[in-house]
């Protein structure tokens, strides 16, 4: 009898554990990317380049960016929504990278600042080889 009293109380903790844990994750905002990295393959030294970044609010609130952070004055991020972005609505986020003074294999992260849920969903990257540019002769 004690033993089917155990069980029967660990298993509606288990149970009131779970639907706890599926209510939080699904109340709030969530920022989805179409794709979180981008890889800008070999380019030259020196040269400018960006990538829109598309993301979608697949929350039931409103979400929210407040900065978004880079770790290098050679990425720029621009364009994002300053106003609130509405459940289903899309937004973008242009990041800019510019080359110069860098060579060989680059890895970028990008931090969105927001109050999405899903904290994954914050971090982008993108990546380059950057080739020495050719000297005139």
């Amino acid at each position: 009898m004690k033993k089917s009293w155990l069980l029967s109380i660990c298993l509606l903790v288990v149970i009131a554990g779970v639907n706890a844990q599926a209510t939080t994750e699904k109340d709030g905002p969530v920022i989805t990317f179409e794709t979180r990295t981008h890889d800008f393959g070999d380019i030259a030294q020196g040269d400018k380049v960006e990538k829109v970044f598309t993301f979608t609010n697949t929350g039931n609130q409103p979400l929210i960016i407040t900065n978004v952070e880079v770790t290098c004055g050679c990425t720029t991020p621009k364009g994002w929504p300053r106003d609130p972005i509405a459940p289903g609505e899309k937004g973008e986020l242009t990041v800019s990278f510019n080359t110069a003074g860098k060579i060989g294999r680059q890895n970028k992260p990008v931090t969105i600042v927001s109050n999405a849920i899903n904290p994954e969903g914050n971090r982008l990257s993108f990546s380059a080889n950057i080739l020495e540019k050719a000297q005139p002769q």
